[in-house]
């Protein structure tokens, strides 16, 4: 029963045979491997983008900081959601790669920013005014920390009112396969063609053993980020390791399956749930917050299962009910699941009114 992120599954046998066969005989590195040249390919035409740059990094953390230290300055502001990823799990990373931007609040609900909010935000920005930080971006989380999900209408509002304020809007992917396959639209639909510039495609959630590509759907920026990923120490010399990841993660389709199996197992999950949890807000993915009685969690913690408190400043000490989050993934069984709802619904019910602390 683990629960407690996509980021303990394991690796799919297509990954590793990727793996097995990129590591034979010798390949220039740097990202200058055939790999990485047909994985660039692939990506254009998945996104149907044939302008667009791409490179690749180790982590999530990188990926986004970079991306975002390509387009905003020192002086600058990156507008986000106060639970943005790039907020409240980077440690600071963005301010620190952008050499000192401010990350600025927008309102919004379940994770995710309000237009109004962001238009309001941004017409009192004191933009040209020397005593204030200036505009930079835009960056969503798609899904968002709350797990819930920017459909492609709500993400082309909100750049549109990003573009009117010659603002580009950074997207945050680390699970944009599980929103993809939700949403049922195009890569294209949910990037360029709604107004995002830059995306953080996200596969070590989803199957990858640590790959993280950026998609520049502007080119004017490729240099830049090239020279700030080496600078930064993120550019890896065996760059085919990384390129055949994510290569064979995309053939024939395998990151859309791995994305709809886990997001199938939060269904899941959530159905089972009903009658003996609360639910925090729409699922939007592979990513279910839920509230249960203490006796619940007590049993669930004999029985061995994983998973996080929510808010993360609980402590297992607290008393009734219990938040917690709950995360599938491609490995993510049945069994799993109905082993875990089986636990929690024995004996006891979530009690009446009960909410998420």
């Amino acid at each position: 029963m683990h629960f407690a992120s996509d980021n303990t599954s394991g690796v799919p046998d297509a990954i590793l045979d990727a793996l097995r066969d990129a590591n034979a005989g010798f390949a220039m590195g740097y990202g200058a491997d055939r790999y990485m040249d047909a994985l660039r390919d692939r990506i254009r035409a998945l996104f149907e983008a044939p302008e667009a740059e791409v490179f690749l990094v180790a982590t999530g953390s990188a990926a986004n900081a970079l991306a975002c230290a390509s387009y905003c300055p020192p002086w600058g502001v990156i507008y986000c959601q106060k639970l943005a990823h790039i907020e409240v799990d980077e440690c600071g990373a963005p301010e620190f790669f952008t050499a000192g931007a401010k990350l600025t609040h927008v309102a919004g609900t379940d994770g995710k920013i309000d237009p109004n909010a962001l238009a309001s935000v941004l017409a009192q920005s004191g933009k040209g005014v020397v005593h204030h930080v200036q505009p930079g971006m835009v960056s969503l989380t798609n899904l968002t920390e709350c797990g819930t999900r920017y459909s492609v209408a709500e993400i082309t509002a909100l750049a549109e009112i990003a573009h009117s304020h010659g603002l580009p809007v950074h997207l945050d992917g680390a699970r944009f396969a599980n929103a993809l396959v939700a949403e049922g639209c195009s890569p294209a639909q949910m990037t360029w063609r709604a107004g995002v510039d830059v995306l953080c495609l996200g596969g070590t959630k989803n199957g990858l053993m640590g790959v993280e590509a950026v998609v520049f759907f502007d080119p004017a920026k490729a240099w830049e980020f090239q020279l700030r990923r080496k600078r930064g120490g993120h550019l890896p010399s065996k760059h085919r390791y990384l390129s055949a990841q994510m290569l064979a993660w995309l053939e024939n389709d395998l990151w859309l399956d791995l994305a709809r199996h886990a997001n199938a197992m939060a269904e899941r999950l959530e159905a089972g749930l009903a009658g003996h949890a609360q639910i925090a807000y729409p699922r939007g993915g592979n990513m279910i917050f839920a509230t249960w009685p203490r006796a619940g969690h007590d049993r669930l913690q004999d029985a061995g299962a994983e998973y996080y408190l929510w808010p993360d400043h609980a402590t297992w000490d607290d008393p009734d009910p219990i938040g917690a989050r709950l995360v599938t993934s491609w490995s993510t069984t049945e069994a799993h699941v109905d082993r875990l709802l089986t636990t929690l619904a024995s004996q006891n019910a979530l009690p009446s009114g009960a909410a998420l602390g």
